[in-house]
C-alpha cells in the first residue's frame, strides 16, 4: 500500500513462506525510487557503453538517451509503471489463455477518450518535425502535451522503455528510443504514440518525410500508409484475423517492398498488449476471426529491402538487417456490428 502496488499472496501460509523475497523486493522498490529521487530531468545523459564496438546495419547511429521525465502523482499509471522490471502482472496473467475481449459499451467509450487524446498527441507530433529537432525534443514536447490531458504516456517504464513515445528514423523498424540526434533533411521519421487514460491504452502511429526526401522513400511511405488503409477495409463481423496479412503483403509487394514478419498488431485496452495478435504478411496461420467489441491495432512495417531485422544492444531499437529504409502506419480499430470504426483517426 505505502508504495501503491498491487501485491496479492494466496493464503497466510503463501505469505510466510515467500516472506524473504517480499522484504527484498521492497528493499529494491526503495532503492529504485530513491534512484529517481536524485535522478534530474536535466541531467546530463550519457553515452551507451553497450555499443562498444557494435557493428551497424545502416548509417544511422545512436544520440545520448536523457532521463525519465516526471509524471505528476494524480495522473492514473498502469500497473507496470511502479514495477522494478517494467512488467506487467495483469498482461503476464493474460497470456495463460488466448481469449480476446468483447468490450462492453463502458469500456468502448473510455476507449474512444484514449483514442483521441492519442490521436491529438501524433499530430502535435507531427507538426514538430522538421529539419534540425531532436528526437528528445520531440519526445519532451509529447510527454507535455500528454501530461496536460491527464494521459499516462503508455511506452514510458514498459519494459524499461525509458520514454514517452518511439521515434523510428530512417532503417529502424519500430521501437526507436528519442535521443540526442537532430532529425536531418532527407530522412522519415515514424512517431508511435500511445496513452493510457481512465484505465485504457490506445495505439497508433505514422511516418513523416523531414525536409526534401528521395521518391524511393516517398514511395515507401506511401505504400505503408495505402497497406493499412486497405487492410482496414475488410475490418468487419466474420473476417479471419489472418486475412489481414494477405491484403497488406498484396499491397506491399506490387511495389517490390517487403513486409516485416517480427512484429504484429495486437489487442489494446485495459492491457497495453493482448490478444488477438494480427500478423501482416500472407499466409500466416493465425487463429480466430473479428467479432463486435473486439479492438486491435493494425501496424504494417514495411522495408524497402529484406523483410529481416536485427535489434540494437540497447534492447529496444529495431533496424532492417540490410539497413534499408522502413515505414510504419497504425490505427487503433473497433468491430463494430455493421463493420469497423477507427478510433486513433481524428
Amino acid at each position: 500500500m505505502k508504495f501503491g502496488i498491487s501485491a496479492y499472496f494466496c493464503s497466510q501460509e503463501c505469505f510466510k513462506a515467500n516472506w524473504s523475497t517480499h522484504k527484498m523486493l521492497h528493499q529494491l522498490i526503495e532503492q529504485k525510487q530513491a534512484e529517481a529521487a536524485a535522478q534530474k530531468p536535466n541531467a546530463p545523459p550519457k553515452a551507451d557503453e553497450r555499443f562498444a564496438g557494435y557493428k551497424f546495419t545502416g548509417k544511422l547511429r545512436p544520440g545520448l538517451v536523457s532521463a525519465y521525465r516526471p509524471v505528476p502523482p494524480h495522473i492514473k499509471k498502469p500497473d507496470y509503471a511502479n514495477s522494478i522490471t517494467g512488467e506487467s502482472l495483469a498482461e503476464k496473467q493474460m497470456k495463460q489463455n488466448n481469449n480476446i475481449t468483447v468490450h462492453t459499451p463502458e469500456q468502448i467509450e473510455r476507449l474512444r477518450k484514449s483514442c483521441k487524446i492519442a490521436a491529438e498527441l501524433l499530430a502535435i507530433g507531427a507538426a514538430a518535425v522538421k529539419v534540425g529537432i531532436t528526437t528528445d525534443e520531440i519526445d519532451r514536447i509529447v510527454h507535455e502535451a500528454c501530461i496536460a490531458r491527464n494521459a499516462y504516456p503508455s511506452p514510458l517504464g514498459y519494459g524499461m522503455f525509458p520514454k514517452s513515445l518511439c521515434t523510428s528514423v530512417n532503417e529502424v523498424v519500430c521501437h526507436g528510443i528519442p535521443d540526442s540526434r537532430p532529425l536531418e533533411d532527407g530522412d522519415i521519421v515514424n512517431l508511435d504514440i500511445s496513452v493510457y487514460f481512465e484505465g485504457m491504452h490506445s495505439d497508433c502511429n505514422a511516418t513523416y518525410p523531414v525536409g526534401k526526401v528521395d521518391e524511393q522513400s516517398l514511395k515507401l511511405i506511401d505504400t505503408a500508409r495505402r497497406s493499412l488503409d486497405e487492410a482496414i477495409v475488410i475490418c468487419k463481423p466474420g473476417t479471419m484475423y489472418r486475412e489481414v496479412g494477405d491484403v497488406i503483403s498484396k499491397v506491399v509487394h506490387a511495389q517490390g517492398f517487403s513486409v516485416v514478419r517480427t512484429y504484429c498488431g495486437h489487442g489494446v485496452g485495459e492491457l497495453f498488449h493482448a490478444p488477438p495478435n494480427v500478423p501482416h504478411y500472407a499466409k500466416n496461420k493465425v487463429p480466430g476471426a473479428m467479432k463486435p467489441g473486439h479492438v486491435f491495432t493494425i501496424e504494417p512495417m514495411i522495408n524497402m529491402g529484406t523483410w529481416r531485422d536485427k535489434l540494437w544492444p540497447d534492447n529496444w531499437t529495431d533496424v532492417t538487417e540490410d539497413g534499408m529504409r522502413s515505414a510504419q502506419f497504425e490505427h487503433t480499430l473497433l468491430i463494430t456490428e455493421t463493420g469497423c470504426e477507427v478510433l486513433t483517426k481524428l
